[in-house]
């Protein structure tokens, strides 16, 4: 028998207020670095938010730092929380 972790309910804007709050915490923090939406994608928290891209519209340095502090998010939050409709 597979057992369902069990997440409790959240709005998106009381997500989004915890995720800034962590991003902010976080020791790799980047002044600008904001989470401004979310949406579930087969249980998991998916973020977005400026990724300091390019003139070109190419990553640059910070680009990797947001996807990874994005997917921390995602790994933290989705194992505690799912989205209310």
């Amino acid at each position: 028998m597979i057992m369902q972790k069990i997440t409790q309910p959240i709005d998106r804007a009381t997500l989004l207020e915890q995720a800034n709050k962590m991003i902010r915490e976080h020791e790799d923090y980047i002044a600008g670095m904001v989470a401004t939406d979310v949406e579930q994608k087969n249980g998991v928290l998916v973020f977005r938010g400026e990724y300091f891209m390019d003139e070109q519209g190419l990553p640059t340095a910070k680009t990797t730092a947001v996807f990874n502090m994005f997917k921390y998010l995602a790994h933290q939050l989705s194992e505690k929380y799912h989205l209310l409709p």
